[in-house]
């Protein structure tokens, strides 16, 4: 809609000649006449404007922006852009498919998606036998804030191969070109799911190729592909094919950034070339993080709906010695983000990123130690549920910000990580999550360590990324230290309360470790001894996997944290 008001300059209504009779008057008649023209636009004006605040206000997806320009000398035209059928469009967009039948559509980076308003929602994925189903938004990607939504996959594509990628529109009312193409739909466990780039290389996160623990094939037969895949596309060897970290190096070509980044595996006698199909994009801009000064230990984990465990886990570990924390939420629906948005108004320093994609801790611990080295030069790798703890610390009666800094190596040594053993405690007889915490509430534990977890140079890492989950690997020079019980364990409260502790059934983050809900690999130590394949509460269980008392980190943090009260006392992250 395009508005028009016409004014007159003072000059264009002259019509006596300049030093001629009457020529005050005549100025005198010309001035009331320009200021009663400006009063009468300076009115229509700021009625336009109230009605453009108000429409915007009672239906903010009917006008969506407004903007004024000078169209010829002495003509103001106002244009009002009204969401019409001319701004119904194909939202260009990749596709994925997700657990659970349903299709994750990334938009573009070029794309400046407007997204929904007020519950309102018209976005829509078309598939090619006519259905359309609602795109409801998902999450906005870091880094490249890259727009997502939602759809379900109908179910007569459910055992069709391939697939087809469905057309991501802003509304129900789009028009499908008779030319529309259907590309393949890439499946979530077959894709390149995303990149982070360094001063020397890229690092891409690639499902599929290495499907097996220690089923790395040989970086020779990949190359990295940038450009969408025709003559123009840039290749560049593969340094490094190591789980699902990849490393390339950077294209020596001037490029139009950012650009589209695959994985080709290459020809050989006995099989043909193929491409691993790509959702990620590449951009040797480093815009990562923000200039600050380098934090001495930093720690992270990756959490799903964790938000309960948080504070105490935060606020235990950054009185202790930890500067900075960097939590990878794989796709929380909880409280997370109010969470983290406390403590930071708290001045704990706690970076959320967003980590989507499934099965993919490894990956996502491998991002971290380098989305992390130019923020940390140590990183302690814990989940939410794991507290590091010295018995010397028992008989001190304050905590010390470097009581954990007194665990690692000097600054001279050629150590580059520390690993210390994990203590798992039980249920101990609770029903629901303790209200002190679970360093209050789980008290027995087993009698024998289980596994272990590290903290870990930065700059000590294997050019590959490669990690286990409990620890990297190293370059060359530099050597792993596991410390003594006695000097520092992991207490892990692994086995919760029944209601809390079912929730692992719902998925496991790892990329090698099978879902409980699965009947295979039933003697997996990431299973529970006695537990089945259905989230089914054992009799017994408040009582099981307890053989050793252990209240050293209970008794410590009362003293630490606890604030008396009436009826007994209140730990510090208590709400």
């Amino acid at each position: 809609m395009t508005l028009t008001f016409k004014t007159s300059s003072p000059s264009s209504n002259r019509s006596t000649p300049k030093n001629s009779p009457g020529d005050d008057d005549s100025h005198f008649l010309h001035y009331r006449s320009y200021r009663a023209h400006t009063t009468t636009l300076f009115f229509v004006l700021v009625s336009l404007s109230l009605f453009v605040i108000f429409s915007l206000y009672s239906s903010p997806n009917a006008i969506y922006f407004a903007t004024t320009r000078q169209a010829k000398p002495g003509t103001v035209t106002y244009v009002i852009n009204v969401r019409d059928s001319s701004h119904i469009r194909r939202i260009k967009a990749e596709g994925v498919l997700w657990p659970g039948w349903e299709v994750m559509m990334i938009a573009s980076p070029e794309e400046n998606v407007m997204l929904p308003l007020h519950g309102e929602n018209n976005y829509t994925c078309f598939y090619p036998n006519g259905e359309k189903l609602t795109a409801k938004f998902s999450v906005t990607l870091p880094f490249t804030n890259r727009t997502t939504f939602k759809c379900k996959l109908p179910g007569v594509y459910r055992h069709h191969h391939p697939i087809p990628t469905p057309i991501l529109a802003s509304s129900r009312s789009f028009e499908l070109s008779p030319e529309t193409r259907w590309p393949d739909l890439p499946l979530w466990n077959f894709v390149v799911f995303d990149t982070i780039s360094t001063e020397h290389d890229v690092v891409l996160f690639v499902k599929g190729p290495n499907r097996g623990l220690g089923s790395n094939k040989p970086p020779g037969t990949f190359r990295c592909v940038f450009g969408e895949e025709s003559d123009s596309a840039v290749r560049t060897t593969v340094t490094s094919s190591v789980q699902e970290v990849f490393r390339c190096p950077f294209p020596n070509v001037t490029m139009d950034y950012p650009v589209k980044i695959y994985i080709e595996r290459v020809a050989t006698e006995k099989e043909a070339m193929k491409v691993v199909p790509s959702v990620a994009y590449f951009s040797p801009k480093r815009t990562l993080v923000e200039p600050r000064e380098k934090s001495l230990l930093c720690a992270t984990t990756m959490v799903y709906n964790v938000a309960k465990y948080l504070r105490e886990w935060v606020m235990y570990h950054a009185t202790i010695g930890i500067q900075r924390f960097i939590i990878y939420d794989n796709g929380s629906d909880d409280e997370l983000n109010d969470v983290v948005e406390g403590l930071k108004s708290e001045r704990y320093d706690v970076t959320k990123v967003l980590w989507i994609w499934p099965k993919t801790q490894e990956a996502g611990f491998s991002h971290a130690a380098v989305y992390g080295k130019d923020m940390c030069t140590w990183m302690m790798y814990l989940d939410v549920d794991e507290f590091l703890f010295s018995p010397v610390w028992s008989n001190k009666s304050k905590p010390s910000d470097q009581m954990i800094r007194s665990l690692l190596p000097s600054d001279q040594s050629m150590i580059g990580q520390v690993s210390f053993k994990s203590l798992e405690f039980g249920p101990s007889n609770q029903t629901r999550h303790p209200a002190g915490g679970v360093t209050q509430g789980y008290t027995c534990r087993r009698e024998e360590e289980q596994r272990h977890k590290s903290i870990v140079l930065l700059s000590a890492v294997e050019h590959s990324l490669y990690t286990a989950i409990h620890h990297f690997s190293l370059k060359g020079e530099y050597e792993w230290r596991v410390a003594d019980k006695e000097e520092g364990v992991v207490n892990h409260y692994k086995y919760q309360a029944w209601r809390e502790f079912k929730a692992k059934f719902k998925r496991r983050v790892s990329a090698y470790v099978v879902d409980w809900t699965r009947v295979s690999n039933p003697t997996s130590r990431d299973r529970t001894p006695g537990l089945g394949f259905k989230p089914i509460e054992p009799e017994g269980w408040p009582q099981k996997f307890c053989e050793v008392m252990d209240m050293r980190l209970k008794r410590l943090t009362e003293k630490w944290f606890g604030y008396p009260e009436k009826n007994g006392y209140r730990m510090a992250w208590q709400r």
